[in-house]
Formats: C-alpha cells, structure tokens, sequence
C-alpha cells in the first residue's frame, strides 16, 4: 500500500516545474553599471555648471532687454486763432524749416497795422516836445524862467520815452504775425497728427509731434553684475525683432542712477522699506545708451521696437 502511494504522486521533475536555474552575475554587473552612471551624471552637472559660470564672467555683456529710443520735438503755437493752412500729412517727413501750419494771420495784421500807426503819431509828439523844449533853451531867463524850461524838457523827455515804447509794440506786434506761420524745428517724421484744418490753437497747446530723424538710440537694460565689463566706447550689435539684419553701434554711456522704490519717503519723511524675505536676490537693471552708427538699407527704425543688445569688446580702460 505505502509502495503504490509513492509512485502515484509525481515528482517536480516529472511534470516539468521545476524551477530554473538561476543566471549567475546579474546582480553583481547591476552594481558596476550604478557608479558608472552616477560619475557621468555627475560630470554632466559639473559641465553645466562650468558652461554657466563661463557665460557670466568670460563671455560678452549681453541682453534681450532693450529698446530703440528717439527724441520728439512737439511744437505748440505761440498765438492763439484759427488753422487756415495744414500743409502736412500723418507720417509724412519733413525739413526743417518747412511749413506746418499757419494760423489765421488777419488780426495780426491789423495789430501791426495799428503799431504802425502808433509810431508815427508818437515820433510826431516827440519832435514836437522836442523842437518846443530846444527853443526854450534858447531863451534867457528873462522870458522863461527855469522852471518853464524843466517843464519842457521833461514833456520833451516823456514824448521821446513814448516814442520807444510804440517802437517796442509795433516790434511785438510784427512777431506775433512771423509766428502765425509755424515752420518745423529739425528734420523729422510728422506722428499722431490730430490737428486739422480750422482747428482753434491756444497758446502754448501741443499742436503738432515731429520724430527727429537723426536721434535714434537703442536703451539696453543690463544687469547690474555685467556693469562692470561695460566701457565708454565699446563695440555693440543690436538684432531687432523682426529684422535679420544686424544694426551696429557703439557704447556712449551708462546711466548713473535708477529708480528705488525702497528709498520713496513715507508721510513722516523716512524711507518706506518693504521687507522681502527671498532666498533669491534679483540683480537690478541698469540703462546703457547705444549710439547707432550703421544702419542696414532695409531696415527701419521705429521707437519703442524690442532689441537685443550685445557688447562685442570690453576695453580694460575708458
């Protein structure tokens, strides 16, 4: 009975399940491979790290902050009246010297007019007063006394003083109709034009924009750790957006102060202080002025247009 109990059971090798046998050295080849990947991990970090540090303290200043800057010249009547004349267009360039607009000249006309005729009947009392006073110069102290004759001359005196004063007003008057006529300070481009024709101008009110041609700059807002490989002189490129074309320049200067909000007064006059707990400190930024000097054909500058801004050479002095 225990003899035909045995043969019935198989065995583990008999049916095929027995386990199979184990492969030799997986483990061991796992932990020569970790250290390898670790080093090389490491190494690329440290490359990285290297690439970096290169780029701050060896490589060229340089930023994608920047912006093309441009002086405006606004030009405002200085009399007051009706436009009966606007020779321009929006956008349109102009000379200087080349009229812009001319306000209604009629009043200004009469005034000089008027002037005019003020100087004469003044220069009529004075040689009057005058010829008076002389005759009695002339005359002994028996026929006019003295004080007849400081009274003459003093009449002789005020005519001649109002005299120059129709002078000064007739030269007032001839100034106010010039500026009637309102001519462009410097070679420009006319922008937002709003003025049009039989608009009435105050004295003083912007009336018109001109783009000046030749003033264009570029603002490249460095950080404050790459001021210090910045010189007065130094070669710049500037890529603007939009343009493949390199504008070439050089460095004219670095601004000398920026805006701190920590340092605005409060009501009671010290410094307001916001207190910032980052474990990351911002470098500020400063402005350094690109003055242009090559400018592509094709390219065309407008202000406010984004730029990128690289030193190409630092001089070890200005």
């Amino acid at each position: 009975m225990s003899e035909v109990s045995l043969k019935s059971v198989p065995t583990a090798v008999e049916s095929g399940e027995a386990e199979p046998p184990r492969q030799l050295g997986t483990r061991p080849r796992r932990r020569r491979v970790t250290p390898v990947l670790a080093t090389l991990g490491a190494v690329a970090a440290a490359a990285v790290l290297v690439w970096a540090t290169w780029n701050v303290y060896m490589a060229p200043p340089w930023t994608r902050d920047g912006t093309v800057r441009v002086y405006v010249v606004t030009t405002a009547p200085e009399v007051a009246g009706r436009i009966v004349e606007l020779p321009i267009a929006d956008n349109q360039f102009v000379h200087k010297g080349d009229l812009l607009m001319v306000v209604d000249p009629t009043n200004f006309r009469i005034a000089v007019e008027q002037a005019e005729a003020s100087v004469a009947q003044a220069k009529a009392v004075a040689r009057n007063a005058e010829a008076q006073a002389q005759r009695r110069r002339r005359q002994s102290n028996l026929s006019v006394s003295d004080e007849q004759k400081q009274i003459f001359e003093s009449q002789a005196e005020s005519a001649e003083a109002a005299y120059r004063l129709t002078l000064a007003n007739l030269d007032q008057a001839r100034i106010n109709l010039k500026r009637t006529r309102i001519v462009s300070p410097a070679d420009g481009y006319i922008t937002n034009l709003q003025t049009r024709l039989g608009d009435y101008v105050n004295v003083g009110e912007r009336s018109i924009s001109i783009v000046e041609a030749n003033s264009y700059w570029v603002d490249g807002y460095f950080e404050e750790t790459s001021l210090g490989s910045i010189r007065k002189g130094d070669p710049a490129t500037v890529k603007l957006m939009g343009y493949s074309q390199v504008v070439r320049g050089h460095v004219d200067s670095v601004a000398r102060g920026i805006n701190v909000a920590n340092a605005q007064p409060a009501g009671s006059g010290l410094a307001s202080v916001n207190p910032i707990f980052t474990w990351v400190r911002l470098a500020q930024r400063v402005p350094v002025r690109i003055h242009i000097d090559v400018v592509p054909a094709d390219v065309r500058l407008v202000a406010g247009m984004t730029a990128t801004v690289r030193i190409e050479r630092r001089h070890d002095t200005e």
